[in-house]
């Protein structure tokens, strides 16, 4: 045991001497029978993002009271240029937590940036905290300078863009912190893999946030296992997104950085660009550098359970993609615009997958951009069509349809159904849905079902996709070796070039 003159908060809760100090200077029941969670009993938690979807998931951390954010992080002090899906969507959603509707009155534009993340844990917890209570929430540029100087923490919760996901969550890690994330692990699958393989070797409990139990799929499962379309041959998942705007090449001209904006830190383990707006804030996922496009987005969603539920562990030994093309028009002639900077605005991928433990070979297709799969015959014949967003799992014998994460799944044809007992129909509007699962996971030490040990296939299967997208060709991959076995040029595509002190 360390010496206890040096012993953290961190450490001091997870031995056994925590249990009996607290019960000899004020018992958990006496603090918990005034409903209040007792702060020796909080997991300590770091924000490290504080742009739109960071804010937006911020709110039901403040209202959980197992949980205490005592650091928030961004490379952005603070600006409002940022880009959402509406324009007061988080602004509401603060002044509902905060029970102040005067929240971001007179701003010109969509807040963002730590100033705005370390205002907003500061004002809820004065407000919800006993009075005369100061714990200031702290607040850093640089994730490295807040490893260094808080001991104290117990999770970290990434919401940056994708590019700095896995140099967040290895520091984390080195230091024997929790790590939370947004999707995906890494926009490199090779980075991907490192970061997987220090969850299993560092013991932390980690969780990927694109996890979700889903009852659907435990029914589209038994429907399979009672044979009734045959052995499983496809799965098809499409979505309308991309909702950001795309771009097919690097945006041209010199922008200043803005104040208060560390684009050097920004970019991260990224090569050195010029700086510009397009690249950054909710556009970022766009761009092969920093984003992992469409199918890292909302295919985490969709399949990271859907592979968990069906036993899918092994990945997938071969991709093939094709994505939107355009040409300019250039001194009165329409020349090829060659896209290799950023996803395509819509596209089609094809991974092969081979022998599971319970499943023989089958194909899976991803559409995006408005593209999605015909229909089948059995819809076609009763004059109906795919939806917009869907699932589709394709058998020797028969399909089973659903929306894009397996919702309210039906067997085709639907005639089928009648059939079927009642009991079997999931109303999945009805199905909760715990997003922060992983704080009961924390407080007792166990892992969560969305752990980083359990999405190596869906981190090597977007990520696989994307290298498709980028080589124009099928390539054939090696999941032992980790190699692209027959495209030299293609294989360059599972890692990036590092920026002195980013290695990974």
């Amino acid at each position: 045991m360390k010496n206890p003159e040096k012993l953290s908060r961190r450490d001091f809760v997870g031995t056994a001497a925590s249990i009996a100090a607290s019960i000899s200077i004020v018992p958990s029941h006496v603090i918990a029978g005034l409903g209040k969670v007792p702060p020796s009993d909080q997991i300590t938690l770091a924000n490290i993002g504080c742009g739109t979807q960071g804010l937006r998931e911020m709110g039901e951390l403040l209202q959980n009271p197992k949980v205490r954010i005592v650091s928030v992080c961004d490379v952005n002090k603070y600006s409002e240029d940022y880009i959402d899906w509406s324009p007061y969507g988080i602004r509401d959603n603060i002044r509902t937590v905060l029970g102040d509707d005067n929240w971001w009155h007179n701003t010109k534009g969509i807040p963002g940036g730590r100033d705005v993340g370390k205002t907003y844990v500061d004002r809820f917890y004065e407000k919800n905290s006993p009075a005369g209570s100061k714990n200031s929430c702290t607040s850093y540029e640089d994730f490295r300078e807040l490893f260094a100087k808080e001991k104290d923490i117990d999770v970290v919760k990434i919401m940056t863009p994708d590019h700095t996901h896995a140099s967040i969550a290895l520091a984390a890690m080195d230091r024997g912190i929790h790590v939370v994330t947004h999707k995906p692990i890494s926009n490199r699958l090779l980075e991907g893999r490192k970061v997987i393989e220090k969850a299993k070797s560092s013991g932390v409990i980690t969780h990927l946030l694109a996890w979700s139990d889903r009852p659907e799929y435990r029914q589209i499962k038994a429907w399979i296992d009672e044979g009734l379309i045959g052995e499983l041959k496809e799965i098809h998942n499409w979505s309308y997104r991309p909702v950001w705007q795309q771009w097919t090449k690097r945006p041209t001209g010199s922008e200043t950085i803005p104040e208060g904006f560390n684009w050097d830190l920004w970019l991260g383990p990224v090569p050195e660009m010029e700086y510009h707006k397009n690249y950054t804030h909710n556009v970022f996922r766009g761009w092969y550098d920093f984003g992992g496009g469409s199918v890292a987005d909302m295919g985490h969603y969709s399949l990271f359970p859907l592979f968990e539920t069906l036993g899918i562990s092994n990945s997938p030994i071969s991709a093939k993609a094709y994505g939107t093309t355009t040409r300019e028009e250039v001194n009165g002639v329409y020349e090829w615009v060659k896209n290799d900077v950023a996803f395509p605005a819509s596209c089609m991928i094809k991974w092969k997958f081979p022998q599971q433990a319970s499943l023989s070979p089958f194909d899976l297709f991803w559409y995006d951009g408005g593209m999605k799969p015909f229909a089948p015959l059995e819809l076609e014949m009763e004059e109906k069509d795919t939806p917009d967003e869907g699932l589709m799992l394709v058998g020797t014998k028969g399909k089973i349809l659903g929306g894009f994460r397996g919702e309210n799944p039906v067997l085709l044809p639907e005639t089928k159904m009648t059939s079927r007992p009642s009991s079997e129909r999931i109303d999945s509007s009805k199905i909760e849905r715990h997003s922060t699962a992983w704080v009961d996971a924390i407080q007792s030490g166990t892992q969560t079902p969305g752990s980083f040990t359990r999405a190596q296939t869906i981190t090597d299967t977007v990520n696989l996709g994307a290298v498709a997208l980028r080589s124009g060709k099928k390539v054939d991959f090696d999941p032992s070796a980790l190699k692209i076995t027959n495209d030299k040029e293609a294989h360059k595509f599972l890692s990036r070039d590092y920026r002195k002190g980013w290695e990974i």
